[in-house]
């Protein structure tokens, strides 16, 4: 029974909160700066996983309510020089829940880009590490 329970717990955590995708533009296509395919979690250093530890762009989302606000739209959440509106396809702030993105998705709006480049020396995710100041810094 146990792990009956375990294992209910452990998939609603893992599918906790995918309709935050449905809540920026283009959440579902945000480009993988870790190699090919999309980021699925936009908010959390995971790709995949829905985790505890939340990229810079998922505080920011969180701080705005868990929408997309013109203040989390020109916000450069990871320092990587884009705004998250450039990078997530709204370069001009208007994009609205159920509407179509302006433009495609570019970048990841949590994670300095490139992964690993001078410009990110101070972010403290490398790929395939799954998780925040996994590279010491």
């Amino acid at each position: 029974m146990l792990g009956l329970v375990v294992t209910l717990i452990s998939i609603a955590a893992i599918s906790a909160h995918p309709y935050y995708a449905d809540r920026i533009p283009n959440g579902y296509t945000v480009p993988n700066p870790c190699g090919s395919g999309s980021w699925q979690a936009v908010g959390h250093y995971d790709a995949i996983h829905h985790t505890h530890d939340k990229n810079p762009f998922g505080m920011a989302f969180a701080a705005q309510g868990h929408m997309w606000t013109t203040a989390l739209c020109n916000m450069d959440s990871d320092g990587d020089g884009n705004t998250n509106g450039v990078e997530l396809g709204d370069p001009t702030c208007v994009w609205a829940v159920g509407a179509t993105p302006t433009g495609a998705a570019t970048g990841h709006p949590g994670l300095c880009e490139p992964v690993g480049s001078a410009q990110c020396a101070g972010q403290s995710f490398t790929c395939g590490c799954h998780g925040h100041n996994c590279s010491g810094k």
